[in-house]
């Protein structure tokens, strides 16, 4: 027999994504449209411990959709990793009668969602919100096309001062484990190479790609560094390069949280609210313990450890890899 929630909270965790406002808004209003009580906790988890807990009416969320970050706030919290921790949430949620839960995060987000719903019977249910887009049960995670879009545009004005002074830009992105956001910008930005942590590229092939390259004139050189290459960071491969090619003027920028932020895109903005909408509907549907995603434009279930197990079997896409090579000539 499917549980007649009657009170949902709406969190978000861990790093902050474009679009997690446009998710909030659609799981409040969801749940007011169906009758619910909705709650807003401010600081993810801490906030749960902190019993940092707030009533949400519709006007608690009109005018969100443009922004960047999250009006929830968000913060990492080691407490909520012990069972002490996990216990104070749990006596500030059932103070409150709220047995619903929609929590909005990556995978140290679901983590702690499915060890609490586990421990204490809470009805949970996640919504995939990280830049990198390496959750297992969605092709597409909040945040990550604004954040492509926010790398493009910034490669594109380096560009602009890379051909004027014939230099070669090492550019570094976020995705310590995931090259999803340097692979996907790189082919946008018409980038020379890319280094990715899932596929090994030697230093002796990035420097005869960049010498064939300058052997047919190129007058400008762009190469996207993942933070999490094997060979370090954009800095430490920069130099390395730079002692045996001199072609070019080296320099490196490091895009870092700039990533992050901005308004997201009509993409992120959608997204959001079809997974806040979606999130709540499963709740009231007697969903738990489960991710909400878009597989093939469709909203799909997994569960919260299918989300989690499944990274492993993630790969980047065979032709997007090839056109890196076949594009950049």
């Amino acid at each position: 027999m499917k549980p007649n929630i009657k009170n949902i909270a709406v969190l978000t965790s861990g790093g902050d994504a474009p679009g997690m406002n446009a998710c909030i808004r659609a799981v409040v209003r969801t749940g007011i449209y169906h009758g619910r009580n909705m709650f807003g906790v401010v600081q993810g988890y801490q906030g749960l411990i902190n019993n940092n807990i707030i009533p949400m009416n519709a006007r608690s969320v009109s005018n969100i959709l443009h922004m960047g970050g999250t009006i929830l706030k968000t913060a990492r919290c080691l407490e909520f990793k012990e069972d002490a921790g996990m216990e104070i949430a749990f006596k500030h949620l059932k103070e409150k009668e709220i047995d619903g839960l929609v929590v909005i995060g990556g995978d140290g987000t679901f983590t702690g969602a499915k060890r609490f719903g586990e421990k204490f019977g809470i009805n949970v249910i996640g919504v995939p919100g990280t830049i990198d887009n390496d959750l297992y049960g969605s092709d597409f995670t909040l945040g990550y096309d604004t954040a492509i879009n926010t790398v493009i545009e910034a490669i594109d004005k380096i560009r602009d001062t890379a051909d004027s002074h014939d230099r070669l830009f090492f550019i570094e992105v976020m995705g310590r484990d995931s090259g999803c956001i340097a692979l996907r910008s790189a082919i946008a930005s018409g980038a020379e190479a890319v280094l990715l942590p899932e596929r090994e590229t030697s230093l002796k092939e990035l420097i005869t790609k960049l010498k064939s390259g300058a052997s047919t004139k190129k007058s400008s050189s762009i190469v996207i560094v993942s933070e999490g290459n094997k060979y370090g960071g954009a800095y430490d491969i920069a130099k390395a390069v730079k002692r045996k090619f001199t072609h070019y003027d080296t320099k490196v920028t490091i895009l870092g949280h700039l990533q992050r932020g901005g308004s997201p895109s009509g993409f992120d903005r959608i997204l959001g609210s079809r997974l806040g909408f979606a999130a709540t509907n499963a709740l009231i549907n007697g969903e738990s313990m489960k991710m909400v995603g878009l597989k093939g434009n469709e909203i799909a279930l997994t569960s919260l450890s299918e989300a989690l197990s499944g990274k492993s079997n993630y790969k980047l896409e065979d032709d997007l890899l090839e056109m890196t090579h076949v594009l950049s000539i």
